[in-house]
């Protein structure tokens, strides 16, 4: 499974509604460190399979929710459970200390 591109409009149905666990990397195609999470993402996605939903989300393009959830910096990643924030991480990131959160 690989990780899900998300927008504002199918954010709600993809994370907010999920029924299981989902995984935000907010991001954008400028920035170094988010270069350096995207192949990271992609081995959190495989390691997770079903367990959760692991998605990408452009912040140039869909700046209404980085600004709702209070991206200041990228990349910036959210885990949420029953749509709501339980876990954010901020900068590049260990893969074991994200899938420890699962």
């Amino acid at each position: 499974m690989s990780t899900v591109k998300l927008t504002s409009e199918n954010f709600n149905k993809e994370v907010i509604q999920s029924e299981v666990p989902a995984l935000v990397d907010f991001y954008a195609d400028w920035c170094g460190p988010c270069k350096m999470m995207a192949p990271i993402m992609e081995e959190i996605s495989e390691a997770l399979g079903e367990k959760a939903t692991v998605g990408k989300l452009n912040i140039d393009q869909n700046q209404d929710l980085a600004m709702e959830y209070g991206v200041m910096s990228i990349p910036t990643i959210l885990v949420f459970k029953d749509g709501k924030v339980v876990k954010t991480f901020v900068g590049v990131t260990d893969k074991n200390d994200i899938l420890n959160e699962f």
